[in-house]
């Protein structure tokens, strides 16, 4: 199936390769990284996660920042490669706790057993990390999480009056706490990425959410745990608004459809609408939903762009977060493609913006605007002065846009699926092991028209 697995950094070090059949040449990783530095194609910036260089199908996926990819010359489901790749990168995650280049440097000896593992002669085996407990012996040695730039889930929690510890989802499921005790604890994530369209006059055109609920536990002896949705949660679309709330349906979660993992029991779940389960070692996803009911979307964009004058345009962009004020959004980023005689743009913030930055992307005519929180409740706006080398070739909102916005909102989830309660079995009057359930929604493609 695949004939080499390799790992590498963002500085095209390779850090992990294995050669299964021998059929690529063992250049391959300098090829795959130049390939992928100086991706050049029809009017895409990032190379795509499947291509083809000299015969050689190159397939990878980004996670945490190291670039994982798998080679063959034979015609293999994408699809396949790429979930396998992705089970990959948390399994090794799983064992390591911290996935990045110095876990996995020091760990080295770990990650080649894992691999021995789960591919035998290019074909995969197994990607369950309770399954790999048996067969995988090596202890991991634990990378300080302390030292580590948040650029991963656990930053997105640290906010609140309730915090969780630093450590909580850098964790390995086979080492011990120091002293060689177990903390006893699970986490449930409620991860919604959204997609909305608006038209020129901000009107929502399309809108989805694509949801899931990832777990992953700690408890030894892995109890039952039964976990409660909302109670008038209801699968199978009615044609009902979400937000109309003079219909009889109004107010309620309606999901398109969802699936579950292979160890929820549903036995209950038509009734009271909770899932029984009993946790594998690692992290793994409990229930994926799809959700394309109308919903009330977190940000509203609104984009201008007008001529003034000769060889000069005007562009007013403005962003309000229609969401409470007690929550905030992080790292958001908006952009924008100007007409591609653009030479030069000025930006103009509003008074007193802190934590924002502008820039013009000249080689392909895109403006940026990245704004590190929005408070809920806040409305921002931009104004940008374009100087053009030539007259208009026409209506110059044909020629811009759309604009498109990156975003992540700790504990707000747009469905609005909750968890109404986390109940583990008991196995002793004293055992009260530590919950965490948290919420983070994530854009996926967010654009607004001129």
């Amino acid at each position: 199936m695949i004939s080499q697995f390799f790992v590498l950094s963002q500085r095209g070090d390779n850090i992990v390769f294995r050669d299964y059949r021998g059929e690529v040449p063992k250049g391959s990783a300098e090829i795959f990284f130049r390939k992928v530095k100086f991706w050049k194609g029809d009017e895409q910036d990032d190379a795509p996660p499947v291509f083809n260089v000299d015969g050689v199908n190159y397939i990878h996926v980004k996670v945490a920042g190291l670039l994982f990819v798998a080679t063959t010359r034979v015609n293999v489901s994408p699809s396949l490669v790429l979930e396998l790749l992705q089970r990959i990168a948390r399994v090794t995650k799983d064992y390591l706790g911290v996935l990045n280049e110095e876990s996995l440097r020091k760990n080295f000896v770990l990650v080649y057993e894992l691999l021995d593992e789960v591919i035998d002669f290019g074909y995969p085996q197994t990607t369950s990390t309770e399954a790999l407990k048996s067969y995988v012996f090596n202890e991991p040695i634990v990378v300080d999480a302390a030292r580590l730039p948040p650029l991963g889930p656990a930053s997105m929690f640290m906010q609140g009056t309730k915090r969780m510890p630093g450590t909580a989802v850098t964790k390995s499921v086979v080492a011990n706490e120091p002293g060689g005790r177990k903390r006893e604890e699970i986490f449930v994530d409620i991860i919604e990425k959204i997609s909305v369209t608006f038209s020129s006059s901000g009107y929502i055109l399309t809108s989805e959410i694509d949801g899931t609920i990832q777990m992953k536990s700690y408890l030894t002896g892995n109890p039952e745990i039964r976990l409660a949705l909302n109670e008038d949660l209801s699968i199978g679309r009615t044609g009902a608004s979400v937000y109309d709330y003079n219909s009889s349906s109004g107010g309620v979660v309606i999901l398109d459809d969802c699936n579950f993992h292979e160890s929820v029991h549903l036995d209950s779940f038509d009734v009271d609408r909770t899932l029984t389960l009993v946790p594998p070692d690692g992290e793994f996803a409990v229930m994926n939903y799809r959700m394309t009911q109308e919903f009330k979307p977190p940000f509203r964009i609104n984009a201008l762009i007008e001529e003034a004058g000769a060889l000069k345009a005007e562009v007013i962009l403005k962003i309000r977060a229609d969401f409470s004020p007690t929550v905030t959004a992080n790292t958001i980023a908006v952009s924008m493609p100007l007409p591609a005689y653009t030479t030069r743009v000025s930006y103009e913030l509003e008074s007193g913006a802190v934590g924002q930055t502008t820039d013009f992307k000249e080689s392909n005519k895109k403006i940026e605007w990245n704004l590190k929180k929005i408070v809920g409740g806040s409305e921002h706006t931009l104004r940008a002065k374009l100087t053009f080398f030539q007259e208009s070739h026409g209506n110059i909102t044909r020629e811009a846009g759309p604009v498109s916005m990156t975003f992540t909102i700790p504990m707000y989830n747009a469905s609005r699926l909750q968890v109404r309660y986390l109940q583990i079995a008991k196995k002793s009057k004293s055992y009260n092991p530590y919950r965490w359930v948290r919420y983070v929604t994530q854009s996926n493609s967010y654009v607004a028209r001129l």
